[in-house]
C-alpha cells in the first residue's frame, strides 16, 4: 500500500458515514497483513508529520483547551477528513475556520475522531487472531515491532511557540475569531 491508496481508502470510508471505521477495519483486514502494517506506517507518519505547536494551538482555540489525548483525537479526526483537507491544515490552520461545520464534526460537536486512532491495529488483530473484542497486547507489541523494523520512529517531542490564550490569538486572528470566545464543545 502507498500514500495514494491509503488516500483512496480514507475518501471511500467517508460514504459509510456511521460505520466509517468499521467498513475500513474490515476492508483492510481482507489485505495482506504487510498492506495492513504499510496502512498503519502512513498514519502513524501522518500522526507523527502533524504534531505540531501551530497545529495544537489551532486545536486548543478551536476546542477551548487541547490535551495530550484530545489532541491525538483531533488529528485522528484531521487525517479522516482527507488529504486535501489535511495538507491545507497543515499548511495554514486558520484553514479550518472556513472549514469546519456540524457536517464534519464528530458525534460531540468537537473535531476529533478517537476511533479512527485503531483502525491499522484492529484490521491487524483482525487479521491474525479473528476476534478484536479483547485486547491482545502480544499483538500489539508484533505490530510495533513490525512498524520499527519499517522504520517508523516515534515523534514525542514537541516545543511550543505559544504560551497562552493572548499568543494564539495573535497567531491565528481568523480562527481566533471565530472559536476564541465560544469554542466548540462548551
Amino acid at each position: 500500500m502507498d500514500k495514494r491508496e491509503f488516500w483512496n481508502l480514507v475518501e471511500q470510508s467517508k460514504a459509510f458515514e456511521e460505520s466509517r471505521v468499521e467498513w475500513l477495519t474490515e476492508v483492510l483486514s481482507k489485505k495482506a497483513e504487510n498492506e495492513i502494517l504499510d496502512y498503519e506506517f502512513i498514519f502513524q507518519s501522518y500522526m507523527n508529520e502533524s504534531y505540531q505547536s501551530r497545529l495544537w494551538g489551532a486545536a486548543y482555540i478551536i476546542m477551548g483547551g487541547c490535551s495530550d489525548d484530545l489532541f491525538d483525537y483531533f488529528r485522528g479526526w484531521l487525517i479522516s477528513q482527507g488529504q486535501e483537507v489535511f495538507e491545507e491544515t497543515l499548511k495554514n490552520p486558520e484553514f479550518l475556520a472556513g472549514y469546519i461545520s456540524d457536517q464534519n464534526l464528530g458525534d460531540e460537536g468537537v473535531p476529533e475522531f478517537e476511533d479512527f486512532l485503531n483502525i491499522g491495529f484492529d484490521a491487524f488483530t483482525l487479521k491474525k487472531d479473528g476476534d478484536i473484542e479483547e485486547w491482545d497486547g502480544d499483538l500489539y507489541d508484533e505490530m510495533l515491532d513490525s512498524l520499527a523494523e519499517k522504520g517508523l520512529e516515534q515523534n514525542s517531542d514537541i516545543e511550543f511557540d505559544w504560551e497562552d490564550e493572548d499568543d494564539l490569538a495573535e497567531m491565528f486572528p481568523i480562527l481566533w475569531e471565530r472559536f476564541g470566545e465560544e469554542p466548540l464543545g462548551y
